[in-house]
């Protein structure tokens, strides 16, 4: 169920027309693995009609600016977040984190091609990213991220298993992470298991049933992501750490007031 004040959000990013996908803890209860979460996480299209509509929703939702960066298309466009607090009475210090790029994911035209769109008990329409992005989104240097994937392909798996269509068996070989079911899936789809072990070498342990094998390459194959995650943000923490100091340095410049 998604609480009211993430409702708010959403609401107002559709009465403004805001082009935007659901992602992050919210989306994951929508597609059945609950996550509690006081925050809204949006994919944003970063184009200038977009970001204007953005900003009227953001000024009704009394929301600002809680760090660096600014909401600037040119950091959005090299992947950073934005954040905000909103202050009004319906979404009293929601905070809502906005981004456009994300690693490892395609553009936002394709995102929004391959949407999953939700109809809430309210009425109210959510787009949400798609399965596929959200576990890839989720692929974080953050242990607490993994757990989740996991939840989530295990609901889409039990939801969808008497109806394997191949764009959700590919689905399931290359991301299950909870070792009977890739396992029980490798063995009922063989064919198309070995021909992905190229791209996933770990379901040679699935298709031989090795659970210590498949255990431990599914804790490498977390850990070789988590670096790639850490290396993809270290010029972005460079870039904020920059900004965290040109503020600072702007705001010891300015005289004091009614001096």
């Amino acid at each position: 169920m998604i609480p009211s004040p993430i409702h708010k959000v959403l609401l107002a990013m559709r009465q403004h027309g805001v082009r935007c996908l659901l992602m992050g803890g919210q989306a994951c209860v929508l597609y059945g693995a609950a996550e509690f979460s006081r925050d809204t996480d949006l994919a944003i299209l970063a184009e200038k009609e977009n970001l204007e509509a953005l900003c009227r929703a953001l000024a009704d939702l009394q929301a600002e600016t809680i760090a660096v960066p600014p909401l600037e298309k040119r950091f959005l466009d090299r992947g950073h977040a934005v954040h905000f607090r909103c202050a009004h009475p319906e979404a009293l210090r929601l905070r809502i984190d906005i981004m456009s790029r994300m690693r490892g994911i395609e553009s936002f035209t394709t995102m929004w091609q391959r949407r999953t769109t939700f109809d809430l008990p309210s009425g109210l329409s959510v787009e949400a990213m798609s399965l596929p992005d959200l576990v890839q989104a989720k692929k974080t240097q953050r242990d607490k991220d993994w757990p989740m994937i996991r939840r989530l392909l295990e609901a889409n798996y039990f939801e969808n298993q008497r109806q394997p269509t191949p764009q959700r068996i590919d689905f399931w070989l290359r991301e299950l992470r909870t070792v009977p079911l890739l396992i029980e899936t490798a063995a009922s789809f063989s064919s198309r298991a070995a021909e992905l072990q190229a791209e996933r070498p770990l379901l040679k342990f699935a298709l031989v049933g090795g659970v210590e094998e498949l255990e431990s390459a599914l804790y490498l194959e977390q850990k070789q992501e988590q670096a790639l995650d850490r290396q993809y943000w270290l010029p972005l923490r460079a870039e904020l750490e920059a900004l965290r100091r040109e503020r600072i340095a702007k705001t010891s410049d300015e005289p004091p007031p009614f001096s």
